[in-house]
């Protein structure tokens, strides 16, 4: 891979390594571009700490530390410092307070939770609510229309396990919106080599239908999945079968793309 805008870093709480070991994995698979998007913090007004992702109080570390990193393999390599984020309405404004001093690259929406997280279950638990999947996908076109995202992490995410017809209705919609708005949804090798129920062919087939341009993201939670080439290849293997366009880098960050 020349490029992987997902990434995180052991201050999520569910990742390991250290920044320099992730930084020096991308380097030697070869990749050119490494963009960091750990979860990003909410600041929740009633004390509550999330246990899967960053406090307020490690988001100047994370800067500093990433960085110094971007600093000093500049010949090497070209870091990007950014977020993975739902997108929950009540609390985007402290985030942004949170957010304002610092010299954040991009963020990419991740819906793990359509709600604060303390009063919410996790999308990636089964579902045949259709209630929970249209607002799931209302969420992130809201979400999507305020511009603060540049693609969608594991857009199947939501388990959907009703209807087809229902499951159709609703991810044809977002995929719709996504491919008018040139917003490209992502192949998830963590998922796709984890045993996880995405990226799923049924959401993909829709993609296809619609023409939606994909990017292929390790979502690395270890420092060895930035060069695992086997993943890789199973993720080019999975655009291929539905003849999809990868982008090898995103819009804006300095584009390029292949049709498989």
């Amino acid at each position: 891979m020349f490029a992987n805008y997902h990434t995180h870093t052991a201050r999520c709480g569910h990742a390991r390594g250290t920044d320099r070991e992730f930084v020096e994995s991308a380097i030697a698979h070869g990749m050119k571009v490494l963009g960091f998007a750990d979860h990003c913090p909410w600041v929740f007004g009633d004390g509550y700490r999330s246990g899967i992702r960053m406090t307020d109080k490690e988001v100047e570390g994370y800067f500093r530390s990433l960085t110094d990193l971007r600093d000093e393999y500049a010949d090497d390599i070209t870091i990007y410092i950014g977020f993975e984020a739902e997108y929950i309405p009540q609390l985007i404004e402290a985030q942004d307070r949170l957010l304002a001093d610092y010299p954040l690259d991009y963020m990419i929406m991740g819906q793990h939770f359509n709600d604060p997280e303390y009063c919410q279950v996790y999308m990636g638990v089964p579902t045949g609510d259709e209630a929970v999947l249209n607002k799931y996908v209302d969420r992130i076109i809201e979400g999507m229309e305020s511009g603060r995202y540049r693609y969608l992490a594991h857009p199947d995410l939501l388990d959907f396990t009703g209807g087809q017809e229902i499951y159709e209705k609703h991810f044809t919609r977002l995929c719709e919106y996504l491919k008018t708005k040139d917003i490209p949804v992502e192949i998830n090798l963590l998922g796709m080599t984890g045993g996880r129920h995405y990226p799923s062919d049924r959401f993909f087939r829709i993609a296809q239908r619609v023409g939606n341009t994909v990017i292929i993201g390790c979502d690395a939670h270890v420092p060895e999945a930035l060069c695992d080439s086997e993943a890789m290849e199973k993720g080019r293997a999975f655009a291929e079968k539905y003849g999809l366009t990868v982008l090898e880098t995103l819009p804006g960050l300095g584009a390029k793309s292949q049709v498989f």
